[in-house]
């Protein structure tokens, strides 16, 4: 799995790696029990702190994404993908709508939004 972090994105590097592996497993590029890089490797190619992925693989094994198993390293679990689904669309839902609250408050019409949603899905 290659992974990006975008340093300029505002978001954690954690989260980032988590919401890469999310996806990745409901897209299911990611199978049950499939092996995830090590700790430690995943920091070195990423060139980042040890401790920052493995808090993102901390935060994942709480959700049920994935499970340890000691001396062996981590693996992709069995999650409930239909939940998966339904949180990342609350998830957008509430970005779309603080979204919506800014361009209303920037005086921006609707058919305006509309539009650049549409030029910017093109892309």
């Amino acid at each position: 799995m290659n992974f990006v972090i975008k340093t300029k994105s505002g978001a954690p590097i954690y989260e980032q790696i988590e919401m890469q592996i999310k996806d990745a497993i409901v897209r299911k590029e990611l199978a049950e029990g499939e092996p995830l890089p090590s700790i430690r490797s995943l920091a070195a190619d990423l060139k980042i702190s040890v401790i920052t992925t493995k808090r993102a693989y901390e935060d994942l094994e709480k959700e049920g994404m994935i499970y340890s198993v000691p001396g062996k390293g981590f693996f992709v679990d069995n999650p409930d993908l239909d939940y998966l689904e339904e949180k990342r669309t609350i998830n957008m839902e509430a970005e779309l709508l603080e979204f919506i609250r800014k361009a209303k408050v920037s005086g921006l019409e609707k058919q305006a939004v509309l539009d650049m949603v549409d030029i910017l899905w093109e892309e």
